[in-house]
């Protein structure tokens, strides 16, 4: 039997804190599956809810459970045949956009933030997200675990994952292209591993020791300190002949995106907007008006997007990636876990 109350780390707006409050459990609806946490993790996103932040990121529900990314175990379903496919004791990963309808074209081929319902909300910034013991996720946006992907661990998979392959993807790159990943830690490595699967040439830029060991380790054909090389922007063009096809940044890091159009190749190349700075990106008009390089941004991980995600499914499915967390932390010490973020950056 189910428990009627469980525990849940809650961000209040009011105090700009983290509280461990008691919740009642919820109640899974028609297309919901109630879903008992197995592993939580938290990314940059989440930070943003601590500090000023002129991107627009919307809140909600106060207080509100942290945490848009976790894998879990059925234990409820809704009655409608989408939820009717899961069955109580899978292992499902799932994505933290709620509310729209998953059907019309905004939903299908952009985001679903764009949904014509005009009522998407995220799970973990407007409505409770994971850190707690069980919750409610559309059947629709889940998937069960395959055979070898951990419950227990694969939880960065459902957004840092599906974030990283869009980033990628969306650079529409043929094998054989040179792509520059910015930012090597918890998207980049992920991103340089889908970058490699696609038969692309990846270059990792980074400012750490650690994430270019780590890039490197996951098959970047080049990693450059961006902190201590003042060369690297002319050893980037050097090696790949003129500069890269595609600069994907990962960063929060409105310099390094000022670091990017110089190594992009002149033309069609392709600066890839993934991470989210606190202030406003500043771009020159003329660079782009002479079509020196291209913006484009990419779905974050909040949706599948055309054919149900079925490549990035399949990836994953197929456990090819390698995925790391920093820390692991139990129950008892979740305030910990946003604190441990910040500093991670």
């Amino acid at each position: 039997m189910r428990p009627k109350m469980m525990l849940a780390q809650q961000y209040d707006q009011r105090d700009n804190k983290l509280h461990l409050n008691e919740i009642p459990v919820p109640e899974p609806r028609e297309h919901e599956l109630l879903v008992k946490i197995q592993n939580a993790s938290l990314c940059h996103s989440d930070v943003m809810l601590f500090e000023p932040n002129d991107q627009g990121l919307i809140l909600g529900k106060n207080p509100v459970t942290i945490g848009h990314e976790a894998t879990g175990t059925v234990v409820g379903r809704g009655s409608g045949e989408v939820a009717g496919r899961f069955q109580e004791g899978d292992h499902v990963g799932f994505l933290c956009a709620v509310e729209c309808c998953f059907d019309c074209a905004n939903c299908r081929d952009v985001h679903n933030s764009w949904c014509v319902t005009g009522k998407t909300k995220m799970q973990g910034f407007s409505l409770d997200g994971y850190f707690q013991e069980y919750a409610v996720v559309d059947a629709r946006a889940a998937m069960v675990l395959p055979d070898g992907l951990d419950v227990k661990t694969a939880a960065p998979l459902f957004c840092a994952g599906v974030t990283a392959f869009h980033a990628i993807q969306d650079c529409e790159l043929q094998a054989g292209k040179w792509v520059a990943v910015v930012g090597c830690g918890g998207l980049g490595h992920l991103g340089i591993q889908y970058a490699k699967a696609m038969g692309l040439k990846v270059i990792g830029i980074d400012i750490t020791a650690p994430a270019l060991e780590e890039a490197k380790a996951c098959g970047a054909d080049a990693v450059f300190d961006s902190a201590r090389d003042k060369d690297w922007k002319d050893k980037v063009v050097e090696l790949t002949g003129g500069g890269v096809d595609a600069a994907v940044n990962f960063t929060a890091s409105k310099k390094s995106y000022d670091d990017c159009p110089p190594i992009i190749k002149p033309g069609q190349g392709v600066l890839m907007v993934v991470g989210i700075p606190r202030e406003p990106l500043q771009l020159n008009a003329l660079d782009i008006a002479l079509g020196r390089y291209r913006v484009k941004g990419s779905n974050n991980g909040s949706k599948w997007v055309g054919d149900g995600g079925g490549e990035c499914r399949a990836l994953i499915r197929d456990s090819m990636l390698q995925h790391e967390a920093g820390h692991r932390i139990q129950r008892k010490a979740w305030h910990q876990a946003a604190s441990i973020t910040v500093q991670a950056g």
